[in-house]
């Protein structure tokens, strides 16, 4: 994973003002125009409407996402094709748009910590997105998480899971828990590892990511105020769900996804 100089936050940047400029009243009609739009076309109607073999409600979040992506400045590039159908999602985590940035990819119900739903707009959008709740430090919260998952691939739906458990500082990727894997072994549904570089060659990765102390809201803007960049999404060879275990799972899949970041 590169360290370019990119990879250090500017100290003065004169432009960023001028990007507020223009990208605040392009959020504002992106809130108050698509955005009612959007929800309205997420309904049981839609859902059963599929142009072009996606469903309507899901082309609308898909193509909300890459509009926000865009007015954040980022160029979505994609590599590889997502699995259709029923399948875990499992991505290396960054911030809190690695969400937007899936979702401007493919419709997939998230596993999220339970905090998220507090967050202005980006909770809220979550919460009518799928998102799959958990609170951390509680058994009785991972057990109904893993039965919410089980549930969603057995119907045939997509989850996207952050095995870190947590955002990172971008320059790495963490540790998986097998323990995130055990639902799609017990649905029979591949992995799919899923990379996301930001920047050339992710030299943006650690601007991208929490600062230290760094707020959702402070994050949120500081990244409206960023130069424009490419934003990649790597959709890598899918693992099968494994009989000896979520371990041999886990350990694939981070693999897979710290080789496309080092590519």
């Amino acid at each position: 994973m590169s360290t370019s100089p990119d990879a250090a936050r500017p100290s003065s940047d004169w432009r960023r003002p001028l990007r507020y400029l223009w990208r605040l009243p392009l959020l504002l009609v992106h809130l108050l125009v698509a955005l009612p739009v959007t929800l309205l076309l997420i309904n049981p109607l839609s859902a059963r409407i599929a142009p072009g073999g996606e469903r309507l409600d899901h082309r609308a979040i898909r193509l909300w996402s890459a509009g926000l992506m865009r007015i954040f400045g980022f160029r979505l590039r994609r590599y590889g094709t997502p699995l259709p159908g029923a399948v875990m999602f499992v991505a290396n985590h960054v911030s809190w748009i690695d969400i937007e940035l899936m979702h401007s990819q493919r419709m997939m119900g998230f596993v999220a910590k339970a905090e998220i739903a507090r967050w202005p707009l980006v909770g809220w959008l979550a919460s009518r997105g799928g998102t799959i709740y958990h609170h951390r430090g509680s058994n009785d919260s991972l057990h109904g998480v893993m039965h919410q998952m089980v549930q969603r691939l057995q119907s045939g739906q997509a989850v996207g899971v952050f095995p870190e458990g947590r955002t990172t500082r971008g320059d790495a990727v963490g540790v998986f828990h097998a323990r995130i894997f055990q639902p799609a072994v017990l649905a029979g549904v591949p992995a799919q590892p899923v990379a996301l570089k930001y920047g050339q060659r992710g030299n943006a990765q650690t601007i991208v990511a929490f600062g230290e102390r760094e707020s959702f809201f402070a994050n949120f803007v500081r990244l409206l105020g960023e130069p424009g960049r490419v934003a990649e999404v790597h959709f890598l060879e899918p693992v099968a769900a494994s009989e000896d275990g979520r371990r041999r799972m886990a350990q694939t899949c981070r693999e897979r996804i710290a080789a496309a970041m080092a590519g």
